[in-house]
């Protein structure tokens, strides 16, 4: 994939962690910016568009939950969160909230590089996996692949860039049953992660697509197997 100009927005409170994530950024062929807090985020967020956010959740001001939620008001740019072990909790609530993906401290430039080509390939139109057609249909969903939208009845719906990767992938196959690890290698590009990134993400996409998310008609769970997107 070509990174040439794709800019990341690193933001840690940390001086030494974001110097060397963005020198590691550049030298991988990136555009890298940095910010110390949330207020100095939403002060770049005004003036630049960063393609990718890499956000610690432990900001002294404002918590990076917060901070993913305000910009999910407004943008679908894709987010990476950095967490410690012990916060679990936080991890999880910031991926119901809109964050795409995170990386637990302490972690290695290698794998943090790794998951920004990954979530960047997820949301790049030229990514090269291509659908038979560009419109998907299964029921009453509409899914536009070129022009990344979705209708549902004729009425249109907002994802994220991972919530839309998740339906096209279930859309593509409508009717199969997907494994967690299915999911995650197709959407996420990962070959072993944490599974609740799916099952999140799969709650999120309910909440946004079903009459009722606490009994799904779209998406369906197959008890110890996986998840099938259905046709009627």
């Amino acid at each position: 994939m070509d990174v040439e100009r794709r800019l990341v927005l690193m933001v840690d409170d940390d001086p030494m962690i974001r110097e060397a994530v963005v020198a590691r950024l550049e030298l991988d062929g990136f555009e890298a910016i940095e910010a110390g807090s949330g207020q100095q985020t939403f002060e770049i967020l005004e003036t630049r568009t960063p393609d990718l956010i890499i956000l610690d959740l432990g900001l002294p001001d404002i918590d990076g939950v917060t901070i993913c939620q305000r910009i999910r008001h407004k943008s679908g740019v894709p987010i990476i969160m950095l967490t410690a072990r012990a916060e679990e909790v936080n991890r999880v609530v910031g991926l119901e909230v809109g964050a795409d993906d995170y990386v637990t401290k302490p972690f290695s430039f290698d794998e943090l590089v790794a998951r920004v080509k990954a979530v960047l390939r997820r949301v790049d139109p030229s990514r090269g996996i291509a659908p038979p057609s560009p419109i998907l249909k299964a029921g009453d969903i509409e899914i536009d692949t070129e022009g990344h939208q979705v209708t549902i009845a004729g009425k249109t719906v907002d994802l994220t860039p991972t919530e839309f990767g998740l339906l096209q992938a279930l859309a593509e196959q409508p009717g199969k049953v997907f494994s967690h690890q299915e999911l995650l290698r197709k959407v996420w590009d990962y070959d072993q992660y944490d599974t609740h990134l799916v099952e999140v993400h799969v709650a999120n996409l309910r909440g946004k697509i079903e009459k009722d998310a606490r009994k799904p008609k779209r998406i369906v769970t197959v008890r110890a197997v996986g998840y099938r997107l259905m046709t009627d």
